[in-house]
């Protein structure tokens, strides 16, 4: 019902600067909150940044002061623009978003996911 398409992932050097973005589509009547998760090899998936409807933010103490996120609610789209970027950035990173598929029910979806590579 609700599809997330993630996109802006790639490779960058140490200190270099990257936007993901993540576009929501399908029937819903709303979005609610919106995230970013990223999952490095061996480790388990991590919140990196969340967002309310409402523009209200929370993110992971290894990234503050380094990445931001946004969204657009017109077009039901998240961005996470991501800078001084370290190696231990690399990782493949997840939108999540909570969506109101009814005025009453609400579920939580999955992108497939983009990954992010800082290496020189």
């Amino acid at each position: 019902q609700v599809q997330l398409v993630e996109s802006g992932g790639g490779l960058v050097q140490p200190g270099g600067s990257l936007r993901l973005s993540c576009a929501a589509s399908g029937r819903f009547v709303s979005i609610n909150d919106m995230g970013w998760y990223r999952q490095a090899p061996g480790k388990e998936r991590e919140l990196v940044a969340a967002i309310t409807r409402g523009g209200s933010t929370n993110y992971a103490d290894s990234v503050k002061g380094r990445f931001t996120i946004s969204r657009d609610n017109a077009k039901n789209t998240a961005y996470l623009q991501m800078s001084s970027l370290k190696p231990e950035d690399t990782a493949v990173y997840y939108c999540n978003a909570e969506a109101m598929t009814t005025p009453w029910l609400r579920a939580d979806y999955w992108g497939q996911g983009t990954q992010v590579t800082v290496s020189s």
